[in-house]
């Protein structure tokens, strides 16, 4: 069973599943909005980069983490242990020596294909303008040079963390 928050109306909110069966953060949300909510499930350090490398097939651990890049093996098992928790991704393990496990997006999951357009649409856009007032180093935009964009004066970003120069 996966845990499902429908929404009939902003006032009313229907939990179908127990309330043991969600996780903390998103009960948390369901007392706030929507939006917060969508944060709760979604937001995490590589979920929704996990969400956008499961759409389109089934992937084997190894594979996903591959795809994902810089994250560590510890980050990757928490965030599908919490997406698999909330019902966007399906762990499939096959009865096989060795053991083989998948990961697949929930019908929950597939839904998140139009956000995620969206927010690939967003971030190309984002970049175009950082691009235009020069505040992304070239080398960057391009995949050419060291992951770094300039912040102001100063400080710098690597691989997502701001820092001083």
């Amino acid at each position: 069973m996966h845990n499902l928050v429908h929404m009939a109306e902003m006032d009313t909110i229907e939990v179908m599943a127990t309330t043991d069966e969600v996780r903390a953060p998103i009960l948390r949300a369901i007392r706030s909005c929507p939006v917060e909510v969508s944060i709760a499930v979604l937001g995490g350090a590589w979920k929704m980069t996990i969400v956008k490398y499961l759409l389109d097939e089934r992937l084997r651990y190894g594979e996903l983490r591959r795809k994902v890049g810089e994250v560590t093996p510890r980050v990757l098992t928490r965030q599908l242990r919490e997406l698999e928790q909330d019902g966007i991704v399906h762990r499939h393990a096959y009865a096989e020596v060795p053991p083989r496990v998948e990961y697949s997006l929930t019908a929950t999951g597939r839904e998140l294909r139009g956000f995620v357009s969206e927010l690939n649409r967003w971030g190309a856009e984002y970049v175009e303008g950082l691009r235009a007032t020069s505040a992304v180093d070239q080398e960057v935009v391009t995949g050419g040079g060291p992951d770094r964009l300039t912040l102001g004066p100063g400080r710098e970003a690597e691989y997502g963390r701001a820092r001083n120069k």
